[in-house]
């Protein structure tokens, strides 16, 4: 069973209108907003990755880019002026869309997972939340666009407190898997609005892997340090390409239902940065590629790592690597969602979790051509991942990445 979590929220701190136009309601609605959301979200996913790999270059990496996403789509929301527009770019919202339409598409996104969320095959939760100090001044527009979204907390008065609500919000969306989300010290008298996102997923294995087959075998870390992990194993019929764009061997491992899987992108075990390689040159088109159906189902022999691990991420000093402009700064812009001043964001953390084994998933949380085929002995036919790897859980209706890591050293 493969079980995520995450989680990724954003402190801010104190240093009939329209919210987004003159009229709001003469805005026409762009029946591609929805699409068009997700493209963008694709490539702030991949943007991010990179940002994540150059500061963890030597750790292993799990987060959710749709939690993140999500998170700072908000923040998007509240923005105006400079802060919006390095906001909008960095999130890659196409010019042609606005907010308005965006927050139709956001709102159509979320009313679409809720119908679907009931099916038995897999469970995926998103839930967005807009906490605020009660003594700020929200615009009318805005407590009508996010009503919600919002909850009115004592933060000046009762910082340690709201805290504590924040974090059992987030441990009960994500069913106990992320705990303790904010540290202590992470809300103060002066924070004004704590923007979070909390994602879990739950899938099972369209094809499980047998218990009794599991069993402790090397993983190589490096060609000097290798350490014994259990290992699943199975042999079945599965999407299985080479891709000599992305420098790997590719393994698709669906998810009962079909709508989501995990593809596990394996370099070459001979290539020291084989893993930076990929990363590296993942970008939408290649990743299409990796994701579309038409390659060929073939009979492979698969051992993976069983593994949990949790995570949390240096968000801040990510984000600033991926272009949010003043969003941590004082010259930052929320006029849109109060008209009081002095309002900026504080800091980001996200935590995310996964747990992998022979059921299935659960997690919760938020880019060179070489000769690859004559670098690896072993047949195409067996996709071992007895090294470091990258892994993606890929939403296929949407074409959204819920969850992405590195598995690098199963010791740290």
């Amino acid at each position: 069973m493969l079980k995520i979590a995450v989680i990724a929220a954003l402190a801010v701190s104190s240093a009939h209108s329209q919210c987004f136009s003159k009229d709001d309601s003469t805005k026409k609605l762009d029946p591609e907003a929805r699409t068009n959301l997700y493209r963008g979200q694709l490539v702030f996913t991949l943007n991010l990755f990179n940002a994540i790999n150059k500061a963890v270059p030597d750790d292993n990496i799990f987060f959710s880019p749709f939690s993140v996403y999500h998170s700072i789509l908000l923040a998007y929301f509240a923005s105006a002026g400079n802060t919006e527009r390095s906001l909008k770019q960095s999130l890659q919202i196409a010019d042609s869309l606005d907010k308005i339409n965006l927050m139709t598409a956001y709102r159509v996104d979320k009313r679409s997972r809720a119908t679907n969320n009931n099916s038995d095959s897999y469970e995926f939760t998103s839930a967005n939340k807009l906490f605020v100090d009660d003594q700020l001044r929200v615009r009318q527009c805005m407590l009508q666009f996010f009503g919600e979204e919002l909850e009115a907390l004592n933060f000046h008065g009762s910082p340690v407190e709201s805290k504590n609500i924040i974090n059992e919000w987030v441990a009960r969306v994500t069913k106990n898997n992320i705990k303790d989300l904010l540290p202590a010290g992470g809300v103060t008298e002066a924070t004004k609005l704590v923007l979070a996102n909390a994602a879990y997923f739950k899938g099972v294995w369209a094809s499980k892997f047998p218990a009794e087959r599991t069993k402790k075998e090397a993983f190589f870390v490096s060609e000097t340090r290798q350490t014994l992990v259990p290992f699943m194993k199975q042999k079945g019929t599965f999407h299985y390409m080479v891709s000599d764009d992305l420098g790997a061997q590719i393994l698709e491992l669906p998810y009962k239902g079909n709508d989501i899987s995990m593809y596990i992108l394996l370099p070459p075990y001979s290539m020291k940065e084989g893993v930076t390689n990929i990363i590296r040159n993942l970008t939408p088109e290649r990743l299409a590629a990796v994701v579309e159906e038409s390659y060929m189902g073939r009979e492979v022999v698969v051992e993976i790592p069983k593994f949990t691990m949790e995570r949390s991420l240096p968000l801040k000093d990510v984000l600033e690597l991926v272009g949010v402009g003043d969003l941590f700064n004082v010259s930052s812009d929320f006029s849109s969602l109060t008209e009081e001043g002095g309002v900026l964001f504080d800091d980001a953390v996200h935590k995310a979790k996964i747990q992998l084994d022979e059921e299935g998933t659960v997690a919760a949380a938020a880019t060179a051509i070489f000769g690859f085929r004559s670098s690896r002995p072993a047949e195409p036919s067996h996709f071992v991942a007895n090294f470091p790897f990258v892994y993606i859980v890929y939403e296929r209706p949407t074409g959204s990445v819920l969850f992405m890591g590195v598995y690098r050293d199963p010791k740290k």
